[in-house]
């Protein structure tokens, strides 16, 4: 991959942020509060120590400052008394804005998406995940050039030389930032061609598949990792998985299924994020039901829900099939929540990964949930097809099996997609 530019040319060390939360006029108290609390989880999972937080109620748009001018004072005021270096914002700055805070606070001032980014760059592990990243980052920071930046010239072979007649720096800049916007989506699309091949390999073998997909958090790794008896990263941290991983679950009626860990969302997730990793979250589009992960533990889970939702929307997955799980039943949490949840979605399996409650019957739904991508046949299959019956094997779909001299009788559950192929071997 071309080698990026750096949107810093001297990278400030954060170590102290002050938090600022901005409650608009139809939200309750708790909401903004849940969010606050949000934003200062993201900021620690950056390293960065959280020296107070601050509420504004927002009446009215300030075009300067967001927040009334006012107000703007007491927070530069609170900043300096923590001696913060750095100012998030849970709400996004017009560019003017950002730089007049910035201007004025004399420290770095940055909001939710960007620590969220900052996330996404520390956690990105694969090519695919790094080149979203990327891509999200520029087309973040395109609209708040402002400068001439004199490394972004160095970046481009011969340098300011090609610069055309009375092209001033931030033009160029703009320009190779765009170039590179470019590329990058030009490499995404291979890798996302490459990712259409694995895929159209594996289900060659068409075992039914199911994306787990939740609010950051959840326990989908978890979950994954207690079914399937495997080691994928799970961690107590916010957005500890950002690349798909795929396991293969067997189940006690002997079928098999394809889990998919995603990346967990979020609230006030910018829709831009949302374009930039459809490639990591369309193995919910394409998995033949989605099992969605709810932490009934967070008094801000129906949120949660509710936020999960929106983005499957967006993504075009909100028509898929979906068996809700109610996670951390074990832990305390708030009844009248937990009341809701249940009321809201009665057919929710409630389960604890850490103590194995629920486990059973979540698989047995799981195994419901199959019922409708398969269909029950008993077939008569002669040994000079043999191959057909070595794919039902592979499908985890035989549930019994008796050789004879003339071939084999059969009882399997058939995936569907499959299916018609076999029906000419239909035993009567």
């Amino acid at each position: 991959m071309a080698e990026l530019i750096d949107l810093k040319e001297e990278p400030q060390l954060v170590e102290r942020a002050l938090l600022v939360g901005i409650r608009k006029t139809d939200e309750t108290q708790e909401y903004a509060e849940g969010l606050l609390d949000e934003l200062g989880e993201l900021v620690k999972n950056l390293g960065i120590g959280v020296v107070g937080g601050e509420i504004v109620k927002l009446r009215e748009v300030n075009p300067h400052y967001l927040v009334g001018s006012g107000k703007f004072k007491e927070i530069l005021e609170k900043a300096r008394q923590a001696e913060a270096d750095c100012i998030v914002l849970d709400d996004e700055l017009s560019p003017a804005q950002q730089r007049n805070w910035e201007r004025e606070a004399g420290v770095s001032v940055v909001n939710r998406q960007e620590i969220i980014l900052d996330i996404f760059a520390q956690r990105a592990q694969t090519k695919e995940a790094r080149l979203q990243v990327e891509l999200a980052k520029l087309e973040y920071s395109l609209p708040r050039l402002r400068k001439a930046w004199s490394h972004l010239s160095r970046q481009r072979g011969g340098g300011v030389t090609q610069r055309g007649e009375g092209e001033s720096q931030l033009e160029l800049d703009r320009r190779i930032i765009t170039e590179q916007i470019t590329k990058l989506k030009s490499e995404l699309a291979n890798v996302r061609t490459m990712r259409g091949v694995q895929r159209k390999r594996r289900m060659r073998i068409p075992v039914p598949g199911a994306a787990i997909v939740g609010y950051t958090n959840a326990g989908k790794s978890s979950l994954i990792n207690k079914l399937a008896n495997v080691n994928i990263l799970a961690a107590d941290m916010l957005f500890a998985t950002l690349d798909p991983t795929t396991r293969k679950l067997e189940l006690p009626n002997g079928m098999e299924i394809l889990l998919t860990d995603t990346v967990g969302f979020i609230r006030k997730l910018p829709h831009r994020f949302v374009e930039a990793f459809k490639a990591t979250l369309e193995e919910a589009l394409v998995s033949d039901f989605l099992i969605h992960v709810v932490d009934s533990s967070s008094p801000d889970a129906v949120s949660h829900v509710k936020t999960t939702l929106e983005v499957l929307k967006e993504l075009g997955a909100d028509e898929k099939k979906v068996l809700t799980v109610m996670n951390k039943c074990d832990l305390p949490g708030d009844d009248l929540v937990r009341h809701e949840l249940s009321a809201l979605y009665p057919d929710a399996v409630w389960i604890s990964v850490k103590s194995g409650e629920g486990l059973g019957e979540l698989t047995g739904r799981i195994e419901g949930m199959l019922a409708h991508t398969v269909r029950a046949m008993h077939l008569f299959i002669p040994h000079a097809d043999y191959k057909a019956v070595a794919d039902l094997h592979n499908a985890g779909s035989v549930t019994s099996q008796k050789t004879t001299d003339d071939g084999v009788d059969i009882t399997a559950n058939v995936p569907l997609r499959m299916a018609g192929a076999y029906e000419k071997w239909i035993h009567q």
